[in-house]
């Protein structure tokens, strides 16, 4: 394997001229002393053969000239003004094969320095290429690939690929060569682990090379560091989820009301059957099936007060993004039970639409439910000052144009004008005199990251329209 093509050496030469020039000599003699031995002036080929692994087309043209000069003046020696048929034909045999092979000899270089040059062109870039066969070994790695790995183009060649590098592949490997040999390529991220043990995140693009008649012979093999990059976005992702469980619980704070009462609601149903049970049994003849009906609403009350307390631990809770499979209807239903009482306290009518089935999307049930709550309270919050009668939101859930699940949040309130609705998920950006302009943005950055959008338009009816979409999954895709 060769790492890199390059153009002869004029070093080289320093070895190779003084042979070139011992080797002419021998055969001048040769040829001047034993005329009759057959066309020896042939054998100055190998000199310009050996020329041309050393010098440029300048000293291969120079070493042709003077291979021929020798040529016809060892005839002119031997030969002078009597020659002979036959030992003409020689002569000019001999100046045609150095004529031949000088012109082969230049060719070769010229094709060898073209391909040299696109071969430095591949030292030029950052990223790793290298050449494998059909059997995986390496037979080209060019400098990028040193600086990545830490391995030099001697310690690769011949190697398989696969096994050198320690591939780590996002699929099973015969599904890609599968997908490799059907499409000629083949694109995806790949682990590679480098000379020093640490692995490295690459972005890698296979092409296939085949012959005329179609067979593979190649696979060429481009990988782009995205280890730096990945790295940072899991940063922002961390950021994310940090300043997203800041605003749940600056959104819990501003629902304290709200849960104060849901929570007081169940427990104040769990004294009134306790005193109630209490009566029922200091009875003369105490009514066991009353106390019965009493403690199994007691323990309703209790399990219902129990499921607040949870969803309130799991918004405030700080930990990782869950991926699951969730049904959106749920999430709507869970995340209204904490602000129920701010429709009641606003004399804000709620009305539900959901879909008559499951709509399974692949998401964070916490953060969604944080997406539809700030969507909640931003259109409580908007209908506050608002004198008119119709005062209401409605949820709406349903299966968009693009199979995806979609949920709308509609209100009767004020309105947006178009200039700030199109800067409204910015972050910082706020209609209100006490905001901070970033729930909004953070609603975006989580449906976004989940595979969804989410977007605002006018309520012909006014008022204002939030939606947002998610991909839908199948159900058995969990």
């Amino acid at each position: 394997m060769r790492h890199r093509l390059s153009p002869p050496a004029s070093g080289n030469s320093r070895l190779v001229a003084p042979l070139a020039i011992l080797l002419a000599a021998g055969i001048f003699v040769v040829d001047t002393i034993d005329p009759f031995s057959g066309a020896v002036a042939v054998l100055y080929v190998v000199v310009i053969l050996l020329a041309g692994t050393a010098f440029r087309r300048r000293g291969i043209v120079l070493c042709s000239v003077g291979c021929a000069a020798l040529t016809l003046l060892s005839f002119w020696i031997v030969h002078g003004d009597e020659a002979s048929g036959g030992a003409l034909s020689r002569c000019l045999m001999s100046i045609s094969a150095i004529a031949i092979t000088s012109l082969l000899v230049l060719k070769n270089q010229s094709t060898s320095t073209d391909l040299s040059e696109k071969a430095q062109l591949l030292d030029l870039t950052h990223d790793a290429i290298f050449v494998r066969s059909m059997g995986d070994m390496i037979t080209y790695w060019n400098r990028g690939a040193e600086a990545i790995y830490g391995w030099s183009a001697e310690h690769a060649a011949g190697k398989s690929s696969h096994q050198f590098l320690q591939t780590v592949f996002p699929a099973e490997l015969n599904e890609i060569n599968r997908e490799l040999l059907s499409s000629d390529r083949w694109e995806g991220e790949l682990m590679h682990t480098k000379r020093d043990g640490s692995v490295v995140v690459v972005s890698s693009r296979w092409s296939l090379k085949k012959d005329a008649d179609g067979k593979p012979l190649a696979v060429l093999e481009t990988n782009t560091d995205i280890s730096q990059r990945r790295r940072a976005e899991t940063e922002v992702l961390k950021a994310q989820a940090e300043l997203a469980h800041v605003t749940r619980l600056t959104t819990l704070g501003e629902l304290t009301a709200s849960i104060a009462h849901e929570v007081n609601q169940p427990l104040a149903g769990i004294v009134m059957n306790g005193e109630a049970c209490l009566r029922w049994i200091d009875r003369d003849k105490p009514d066991l099936d009353e106390v019965r009906s009493a403690v199994r609403r007691s323990i309703a009350d209790a399990q219902r007060a129990s499921d607040i307390v949870h969803r309130i631990r799991a918004l405030s809770k700080k930990g990782d993004i869950q991926m699951t499979l969730v049904d959106v209807n749920e999430i709507v239903n869970e995340s209204i039970v904490l602000v129920r009482h701010e429709f009641v306290a606003n004399r804000i009518t709620l009305k539900l639409d959901l879909a008559h089935r499951p709509l399974p999307a692949l998401g964070d049930r916490i953060q969604l439910q944080q997406v539809l709550i700030n969507l909640l309270i931003n259109g409580i919050q908007a209908m506050a000052p608002c004198k008119s009668d119709l005062r209401e939101i409605l949820v709406t859930t349903s299966i968009d144009g693009s199979n995806q699940a979609n949920v709308r949040v509609r209100d009767s309130g004020p309105g947006i004008d178009p200039e700030s609705a199109r800067q409204l998920f910015k972050a910082f950006f706020t209609t209100k005199a006490d905001g901070i302009g970033m729930g909004l943005s953070i609603c975006r950055s989580i449906i976004e990251s989940h595979g969804g959008r989410v977007w605002i338009v006018p309520n012909p009816g006014g008022g204002a329209i939030f939606q947002f979409s998610l991909p839908r999954v199948e159900k058995d895709a969990g």
